[in-house]
């Protein structure tokens, strides 16, 4: 597998499908933190997250037999709306499988781009492996969430557009559940600046990709409600972003899902823009290694705004109450 040359041939597959988002460097939070800080927002993205691209990739580069057969996968949101639109796109047909908990308002917008929506098991782990097993039983084509190197591919387009918007990268904080997007993202910046560093952020009820690179081996914990739903739930055992993610990741860090709120009331109180949780991970991620950065040039990837108008409310009400 040369995912290198995969992230170079998904950006030539899906640049006329997606958005090359903006680098902001919000002047508040850069004097705040005494760094240069600048966000990446794949918030802006379509679909509203950076899922779009590894799954447009992944759909463009399937056989018209394979789109025939049509596909299968689960999600707990972002990762189903953006196949939902690449199907779209494509003409194929596809189901996308969701947990219990997910999202409402995130499944809504699954269904909205017309693909078929179906709710099994009480964690995201619980339904990809259902979907999966179905997928194989059905013959029909399965599209991880993040075990695929098309999926990895299409996320690490973000590495490229990053390193044209900014010429020298200290750090980059990303978000890790699955490990698909920092594993691209990883794999592209470290091949043309192997000194910047990567650091994983992860929510302290949702940590499985730490737990198992620091332990060496995977490791499955209990699940614990995330405001982080779009990292929540793990990864399967004999994923490739495990590997990948022990050969990019420097450094990882852990928060609070207070930690989680404040960010995202941090960025609805200051630069007037609405995040999902697993996007308030990265921001939270660097805000508690903030004095470590002084004066260095770092990159936040904003990973998603698919928060529901509910779940904003109470995390802002809940904030202002204490």
């Amino acid at each position: 597998m040369n995912l290198l040359e995969e992230i170079f041939k998904a950006e030539q597959r899906i640049r006329p499908y997606i958005l090359k988002t903006p680098l902001m460097k919000p002047p508040y939070f850069s004097q705040l933190v005494n760094s240069n800080v600048y966000f990446k927002l794949e918030s802006e993205q379509y679909t509203g997250s950076f899922k779009l691209r590894g799954a447009i990739n992944k759909v463009l580069s399937l056989s018209e037999d394979e789109k025939k057969k049509g596909v299968i996968t689960a999600s707990t949101g972002n990762h189903g709306q953006a196949l939902a639109k690449a199907l779209k796109i494509s003409h194929a047909k596809g189901i996308v499988y969701v947990p219990e908990n997910a999202d409402i308002s995130k499944v809504e917008a699954i269904k909205q781009y017309g693909a078929e929506v179906k709710v099994y098991g009480k964690n995201a782990l619980d339904t990809e492996m259902y979907a999966k097993q179905l997928a194989k039983e059905r013959q029909m084509i399965w599209v991880s969430p993040y075990n695929d190197p098309q999926i990895i591919g299409g996320q690490g387009t973000i590495g490229i557009e990053l390193t044209e918007q900014l010429k020298d990268i200290d750090v980059i904080f990303v978000t890790v559940g699955g490990g698909g997007l920092i594993s691209g993202i990883g794999t592209y910046i470290k091949s043309i600046s192997p000194q910047t560093k990567i650091v994983g952020c992860l929510p302290e009820n949702s940590a499985e990709m730490f737990e198992s690179i620091k332990s060496g081996k995977f490791v499955t914990s209990e699940n614990k409600d995330t405001l982080s739903d779009g990292s929540a739930g793990g990864f399967e055992e004999g994923s490739i972003t495990y590997d990948i993610c022990k050969s990019v990741i420097d450094d990882f860090v852990l928060v609070t899902e207070e930690e989680i709120k404040q960010s995202i009331r941090f960025m609805v109180d200051i630069h007037h823009k609405i995040i999902e949780g697993a996007a308030g991970v990265a921001l939270a991620g660097f805000l508690k290694e903030k004095d470590t950065y002084t004066g260095k040039n770092v990159v936040i990837v904003i990973c998603g705004a698919n928060i529901s108008t509910d779940k904003l409310l109470r995390i802002l009400t809940e904030i202002k109450r204490n």
